[in-house]
């Protein structure tokens, strides 16, 4: 009986940390506007919150472009390799509380990430309350 419970114990507390980790991985974003891919996001975990980095470029016309409209530190740097994703916090079955960066337009917005099954994530960027925002569908890169 001991070993069974052991067993269930495992089995449950695995399930937890990999519906956790199912969100980091290599994301394949979709332009909500052209239906286009764009790039490829590394999606990570550092110190408990979850960041997302441009690892490639799609487009060959665009591989060298630069955050020109960004501000701060961002500005001018080649969007390959841009953090975009910022700080998000795991939030019951969403990440929230964290920024995401439209490095075409230079503009940081709130953002949560919420899983659809295991191969597409909904990402919502938004300027003060949710609702007044827009949500991509990425998908899963192997």
């Amino acid at each position: 009986m001991k070993n069974y419970f052991l067993t269930i114990l495992f089995v449950a507390v695995a399930g937890v940390f990999s519906a956790q980790a199912q969100v980091t991985g290599k994301w394949k974003t979709i332009d909500d506007e052209t239906g286009k891919a764009k790039s490829i996001v590394e999606i990570y975990e550092s110190n408990g919150k979850l960041y997302g980095k441009v690892v490639e470029i799609l487009n060959p016309a665009k591989k060298n472009a630069k955050c020109d409209k960004c501000e701060g530190a961002d500005k001018g740097k080649p969007v390959e390799g841009l953090v975009i994703i910022k700080g998000l916090t795991k939030d019951g079955n969403e990440w929230t509380d964290g920024d995401i960066l439209d490095p075409t337009k230079g503009k940081l917005y709130s953002c949560t990430l919420k899983l659809d099954g295991k191969d597409k994530l909904k990402v919502r960027g938004y300027l003060g309350v949710s609702l007044l925002g827009r949500t991509q569908t990425w998908t899963r890169v192997n």
